[in-house]
């Protein structure tokens, strides 16, 4: 008899999947396997992978080295989008081919701007207050 799956068992295969779907791709990507004269000329971090909890679709945070081209890159992973699954699916053993969904990883302009925020001089006058 097969033990129930709890939310955290879930969440627990959810995380290891998507590290193992963002290993394949950053390996792809990293090697050149990828025949794409943009993403060959370009280092491409995948920063994270969020898998649907029924593990068929994975959406994908990818940030070009420096933020350049962030655009044109982008266009060229959903260009050789089939291609991507294709390799996932080869590599990561699951029951179904996940469909990738790439997105721009904005998270670390997210945390220079919050950066910038607490370095301005009015919050620094303030946390000068406190301390």
């Amino acid at each position: 008899m097969r033990k129930p799956e709890t939310q955290e068992g879930r969440s627990v295969r959810l995380l290891r999947v998507g590290e193992q779907v963002r290993h394949v791709l950053s390996e792809v990507l990293a090697r050149g396997d990828v025949h794409d004269d943009t993403l060959q000329s370009h280092l491409v971090s995948v920063t994270e992978v969020r898998m649907s909890p029924d593990l068929r679709h994975a959406t994908v945070f990818v940030k070009p080295l420096l933020g350049q081209d962030e655009d044109v890159v982008l266009k060229a992973l959903r260009t050789n989008t089939a291609f991507l699954q294709g390799e996932v699916a080869r590599r990561v053993n699951t029951k179904y081919a996940a469909k990738l969904k790439f997105l721009a990883d904005e998270s670390f302009d997210e945390g220079g701007r919050i950066d910038s925020i607490l370095r301005s001089p009015k919050v620094a006058q303030d946390l000068g207050e406190d301390g």
